[in-house]
């Protein structure tokens, strides 16, 4: 694949793999992989935002969770 840029963007990556890329190459499939990993959270909080709650987040769900996590330190503790 080839890909045309105009020569501000292409002194903009030339920049970037001085410091720190190998490669244009490199810098390009991070920037590709950030926006997957952008889109997929995206996805995640849209799905998330539009599903019903589960249990109301007040300070009886955050005490059980707290009491949770100590249980579970402890558990770990005696093995």
């Amino acid at each position: 694949m080839n890909i045309s840029l105009p020569d501000e963007l292409r002194d903009f990556v030339a920049e970037q793999v001085k410091r720190g890329y190998g490669t244009s190459s490199e810098y390009v499939r991070e920037l590709i992989r950030r926006d997957q990993d952008r889109l997929r959270l995206r996805e995640l909080l849209l799905t998330g935002a539009a599903s019903p709650p589960a249990v109301p987040a007040d300070g009886t769900y955050f005490k059980r969770l707290r009491s949770r996590l100590r249980a579970g330190r402890a558990t770990a503790r005696r093995q």
